[in-house]
Order: structure tokens, then C-alpha cells, then sequence
């Protein structure tokens, strides 16, 4: 199966399904299953920022308790979208798709970036260790 290692606290609002784009720099052309990485890094900053600080809250996650280094969560990669433009309320992506918050605080969608949009997302119920990588990476499904 495809991967992709997210920074939490990020990879855990993914894994919630509380974060429907994963923003990056780079498009992809890649659509289908995609295992949900946590990294090991925490930026606990982010963690402290609000609507994260709350999300996170809701579901009893803090920096402390986020889990690192292990999958967490299945998705369907389903499409890439440039983002396009910005306004007052949110971003616009390619084919007039308004991203709204707090979805656009979830992410980086300045202008030219990408969003990748995460659709029937499952959080594992225990997360599986596992070594991230950068880009799109092929798991096996061990530890």
C-alpha cells in the first residue's frame, strides 16, 4: 500500500477526519488507498493554536499524547488540487473548490500549493510502528 508520513499533530486531525486535504508543495498523480504516517515530529506550537488546540481536545489528544512514528489511519487518495486563490473566508482550488474554516487552518493552502483530498479515511484502532520516508513510500503493512 502507498504512504505518506504526516508531522502531527496533522496526521492525527487526518486520521480523525477532521482534516480533508493534506497540503504539500509538490502535486501528485497518484490516486488510491494511502496509509496515514504520523511522523515523529510534534509541532507543539501548532498543537497550542487554535481550532487545533480544540479538535484535538475534543477527541482527548494533547502534544503529549499524539502518536508518533506508526500508521494511524487508511484514506482513499482521491484527487490533487492546485490551490488557486485566497480570500477573506478561505482558499479556492482548482475547479472552483472553496475550502472553508477551519478546514484551511488544518493546512498551508497559499496560492500554488497543493491539496491532496483524503476521502473514506478508517483510524486504525491501534496504530502500527512503522519508519516514515519522504514522499509517497510503499508500506508492506509490517512493523
Amino acid at each position: 500500500m502507498k504512504a505518506i508520513t504526516i508531522h502531527q499533530p496533522h496526521a492525527t486531525l487526518a486520521a480523525l477526519g477532521l482534516k480533508g486535504f493534506e497540503t504539500r508543495s509538490w502535486a501528485t498523480k497518484y490516486r488510491g488507498p494511502l496509509a496515514i504516517h504520523a511522523g515523529k515530529q510534534i509541532d507543539r506550537e501548532a498543537c497550542e493554536r487554535e481550532p487545533i488546540k480544540s479538535a484535538l481536545a475534543e477527541y482527548g489528544y494533547t502534544a503529549d499524547n499524539l502518536p508518533t512514528g506508526a500508521i494511524i489511519a487508511t484514506a482513499e487518495l482521491s484527487d490533487c488540487l492546485k490551490s488557486i486563490d485566497t480570500w477573506t473566508d478561505g482558499y479556492e482550488l482548482e475547479g472552483r473548490r472553496l475550502v472553508y474554516s477551519p478546514e484551511y487552518e488544518f493546512g498551508d493552502f497559499t496560492p500554488g500549493r497543493y491539496a491532496w483530498e483524503l476521502t473514506d479515511v478508517q483510524q486504525l484502532p491501534d496504530t502500527i510502528p512503522a519508519k516514515g520516508q519522504q514522499r509517497i513510500w510503499n508500506w508492506d503493512g509490517r512493523e
